[in-house]
């Protein structure tokens, strides 16, 4: 029977016995057409995953839901792992995206906005800033941005990924992270894989694909029924039993091996009868394995040729390569391809991108096929061929990781410039391989240094110990030059810290700083040497360094920007010290004079975040909110969306907290904590999240909230060996506090207390733990208390900050109580009015309200309570809220209507609902008058509630605070 035969067995047995998966596709269409019409989902999240050995049959699945999607009108995107192409880094989410773009011309560049110079190396399109590489965080959220977009531009879409066993890391790590947000977008995503032969990395895409109810469907082998019609078709209905039942046999109920045996039988004019068994198994034996390559040979030596170019390009390979690289000219490659055509080793029609190969079955026997000197040959010539045609480094580069090294100069350089494109598609992984690959060749002996350089940074997010080791061996090397050794010193001590050695960074910084003879190179290494001791928690003699650090400043006017950084350390050092405002402000502005970048790729984020901190400390939170904004953005522009980008978040809610921002606060660092998460490696990022979410959740009097986010992460239980404000020991005591658990506070507080002492960090604005512990021995040891309070306030005054000054006050009159307690009161009252701290403030206010109360002075406690509950009340506060209503009602007070005019997020309707309701007009009167539903009232109520900071669970109680109207 003619070739032509095969697409009639298609045609007329399509997908035997895939009823089950055929209908779960369906069903998830469906659902998707629904979504896209407003309707919920109603099956779980937008995944449908078909697994099985090779040959059940996946492929076919995958082109039928192709089939089924466009007939739906649906957009389809598609793209396929490949076996020999799994070391070229996100080249399965550009198939999936790059043709979409293609068609949109120009306009490409316009849809993808900021994003493009982030993820424009990783979709293989052209970046024009090449000298910054992002992140491998920033590029996944470049690349669900584009998903994100192309999703609902061309809603409803479909994403159809075969072969996901092969496709590289890269894209599998980012469509595992983009797949739960298919649920929430007009998508579907469609997959198909050998589960055994997934990657070690695919752990995280097994259990996502685990929780989707009951995926993945797992495609059975053909029963004797299905393998006889397949046989029936091809070589007439007269076709015997147990002719059908043994070739079921042979082939084990396999699809392709079913449909390439019966194509075969026709091919022979078999008709299935028992004596032509022998015949049939003969046939059976050329569908794989030995009878494939013994039918590939019979073609010819110029076919088999061609046919091992061509697997070794891999698919979709180009007529024009593979012929090259078989040394064939291009009519000969012509012919053999049709050859191959006909003998069913290659697909009937070239895919959009040149040859692909029937199955991959048969494009992994031959390339396993070819004798290993030859393959290595061909992949030397293919690494040739497609640097010459002009595809790129990664193109050929992937083709010289099978070659032998050889010592060639232009092997390096390839590999190296393979790297650095790797390094700025986010693929730190893919540039660690080909660099590695690029040191054994050897390097000449002058480029060995900045090679190994090269190695640590793409080493560096995953792998920081081999960083080090690479330093080192890099700084070992004969002459290196002055600069490329700081950067060296510079990545080394990175790398260190990172793995928790600040004090071994801190010497290597030191060490250098005394050797080098370049007075640049000099500076730059003492600030780094101050900024890893200065951030080490076991500094043996921290305030013998501060005052080398402060007179090195004296000598320094900021025009450089090694000079800029010192300064900034020494306002830093200053804040923490508890000098004078003015002093810390100085320094501050000088140090900023001529800018300081977050994204200096050879210096740390470090002394820029501190610099922007000491104006919150200094009372100035909005110039440290001006430069975080700032700063952030220019991470978000550069791709930098990971620790970077993770501390800033959350040190921004930080600045937030202080003023007394609480839900902003909240949600700063809990979008800190979750960027933190994603990040490989970003552990202080996490110390900082928690620790600020823990404070802003004891402000908004959720302790129960903030105790399960410390056991979630051991908070408490594990201390960093890097300085972390707030002092996670401090933050740990103050959960402890708000438990009742004063004896425990009291020992972490002590301890605390001797570790800063010896540091000379005697500033309460940076590290309160003198008022927490004033806090603690309160009842125990109440003249104690009183004692540690009075030296915060003095502390508090050397540094001048309002906001310090008030709240150490404030302290020293709770611990003090009595009489004497009240000027401490209006005095703690006076110096927070002064300052941006409007949660202190309205502490402040309930406290000395309070106090007021218990000496029977009734009107001047109203008026505090019920500054201090509106205070509250704005901040977010909802424990302090209720602490003023229940002493408003001991004290038989009623409160005041909250100004609903003076909270700008109110909608007009949200805030008319409020006033009528506190004049005490019942919900139905309300509704009456607004044209509203008693329900939709309720909402609103509910909504005006969370906006200003009380819970809805809590309006009830809050409604009765409100006076009724007179009769």
């Amino acid at each position: 029977m003619a070739h032509g035969s095969r697409q009639s067995i298609t045609e007329s047995c399509p997908l035997l016995e895939r009823d089950r998966e055929l209908q779960a596709l369906d069903a998830a269409l469906s659902d998707l057409r629904h979504a896209t019409d407003g309707v919920p989902r109603t099956l779980p999240g937008g995944l449908l995953a078909f697994t099985g050995p090779a040959g059940l049959g996946k492929s076919a699945l995958m082109a039928e839901a192709r089939t089924r999607a466009t007939a739906h009108g649906f957009t389809v995107l598609s793209g396929r792992g490949g076996e020999n192409e799994q070391e070229l880094a996100f080249r399965v989410v550009r198939q999936l995206v790059q043709p979409a773009l293609a068609s949109m011309g120009e306009e490409a560049r316009t849809f993808l906005g900021s994003w493009y110079e982030i993820v424009a190396v990783a979709l293989g399109l052209e970046a024009s800033d090449t000298a910054h590489a992002p992140d491998p965080t920033g590029v996944r959220d470049g690349l669900d941005w584009v998903m994100t977009r192309l999703a609902v531009q061309k809603a409803p879409v479909v994403l159809l990924l075969d072969d996901l066993h092969w496709a590289d890391v890269e894209s599998l790590s980012w469509l595992t992270s983009f797949a739960s947000r298919a649920a929430d977008l007009p998508l579907l995503i469609v997959v198909a894989y050998r589960p055994d032969e997934l990657p070690p990395e695919a752990a995280a895409f097994r259990a996502l694909v685990a929780r989707h109810g009951n995926r993945p469907h797992t495609l059975a082998p053909l029963s004797a029924t299905a393998v006889a019609r397949i046989v029936r078709d091809e070589v007439g209905d007269l076709a015997e039993d147990d002719f059908c039942e043994e070739c079921r046999t042979v082939t084990g109920g396999n699809p392709f091996e079913a449909v390439e045996l019966a194509i075969g039988l026709g091919e022979q004019n078999l008709k299935g009868r028992q004596d032509e068994l022998p015949a049939m198994r003969n046939v059976a034996a050329a569908v794989k394995g030995p009878g494939l390559l013994e039918r590939l040979r019979r073609l010819g030596t110029t076919t088999v040729r061609f046919a091992y170019a061509t697997a070794v390009l891999g698919a979709p390979a180009s007529l024009e390569l593979a012929a090259t690289i078989a040394v064939v000219g291009s009519e000969e490659a012509a012919e053999a391809a049709e050859r191959l055509r006909v003998g069913r080793f290659l697909a009937d029609s070239p895919g959009p991108g040149g040859l692909e190969f029937a199955h991959p079955l048969i494009a992994t026997t031959i390339y396993r096929s070819i004798p290993s000197h030859l393959r290595v040959g061909m992949h030397d010539a293919a690494a040739q061929a497609v640097h010459a045609a002009g595809l790129g480094p990664t193109a050929a580069a992937r083709h010289l990781l099978e070659v032998p090294c050889e010592g060639r100069p232009e092997v390096v350089e390839c590999l190296r410039e393979a790297a650095r494109e790797y390094l700025r598609a986010g693929a730190p992984e893919a540039a660690r391989r080909v660099l590695a690959r690029a040191l054994q060749e050897p390097p000449a002996t002058e480029d060995r240094a900045a090679l190994l350089h090269e190695l640590a940074g793409s080493t560096f997010l995953i792998e920081p110990t081999a960083t080090v080791t690479h330093l080192r061996e890099a700084l070992a090397q004969p002459g290196v030059d002055p600069e490329l050794r700081a950067s060296i010193v510079y990545r080394l001590t990175q790398a260190l810290a990172h793995t928790d050695q600040l004090a071994e960074a801190a010497t290597v910084a030191g060490e250098e700083a005394h050797q080098t003879a370049h007075p640049r190179v000099r500076l730059r290494m003492q600030a780094d040497h101050f900024v890893w001791s200065a951030f080490r928690t076991d500094e043996p003699d921290a305030p013998a360094r501060s005052r080398r650090l402060s007179r090195l400043a004296e000598r320094l006017t900021g025009r450089s920007l090694e000079e800029r950084y010192i300064l900034g350390l020494r306002a830093w050092d200053a804040v923490v010290r508890g000098e004078p405002r003015q002093t810390v402000l100085a320094c501050a502005e000088k140090a900023l004079r001529s800018g300081m970048s977050w994204t200096e790729e050879n210096r740390g984020f470090e002394v820029p975040v501190s610099v922007a901190l000491v104006f919150m400390y200094c009372d100035q939170p909005r110039r440290a909110e001006e430069l975080f904004t700032k700063g952030m953005r220019e991470c978000e522009r550069k791709g930098w969306r990971g620790s970077h980008l993770a501390l800033g978040q959350t040190l921004f809610g930080y600045i937030r907290y202080r003023r007394g921002c609480l839900a902003d606060a909240e949600d700063l660092a809990r979008e800190g904590l979750r960027t933190a998460d994603k990040v490989e490696g970003a552990v202080p990022a996490q110390w900082f999240a928690i620790g600020i979410l823990i404070q802003t959740l004891l402000a908004r009097g959720r302790t129960t909230d903030a105790r399960q986010l410390a056991d979630t992460y051991r908070y408490g239980e594990v201390v960093p060996n890097a300085v972390i404000y707030p002092d996670p020991r401090t933050v740990y005591a103050e959960l402890l506090l708000a438990e009742g658990r004063h004896a425990e506070a009291e020992r972490l507080l002590s301890a605390v207390g001797d570790w800063l002492e010896g540091r000379a960090w005697r500033n309460p604005a940076w590290c309160r733990w003198q008022l927490s512990l004033a806090s603690a021995v309160a009842s125990s040891a109440p003249d104690r208390a009183v004692s540690l309070a009075r030296e915060a306030v003095k502390r508090a005054r050397d540094f001048g900050a309002a906001s310090a000054i008030g709240q150490a006050l404030h302290t020293e009159a709770e611990v003090t109580g009595g009489p004497a307690a009240l000027d401490l009161y209006t005095e703690a009252v006076e110096h927070l009015e002064r300052s941006p701290a409007s949660y202190e403030l309205a502490r402040a206010l309930v406290g000395h309200g309070a106090a007021l109360s218990r000496h029977g002075r009734l009107q001047e406690a109203a008026d505090r309570l019920y500054q201090g509950l509106e205070g509250a009340v704005h901040c977010g506060a909802e424990a302090l809220a209720g602490r003023a209503r229940e002493e408003l009602s001991a004290a038989g007070l009623r409160p005041l209507p909250l100004r609903y005019a003076q909270t700008d997020t109110l909608t007009a309707q949200e805030r008319r609902t409020a006033e009528l309701t506190a004049q005490g007009h019942p919900v139905a009167v309300v509704a009456k008058q607004l044209r509203l539903t008693e329900q939709g009232v309720r909402h609103l109520l509910a909504s005006v509630y969370r906006k200003i900071g009380t819970d809805a669970a809590d309006l009830a109680r809050a409604l009765e605070t409100f006076p009724r109207p007179r009769p």
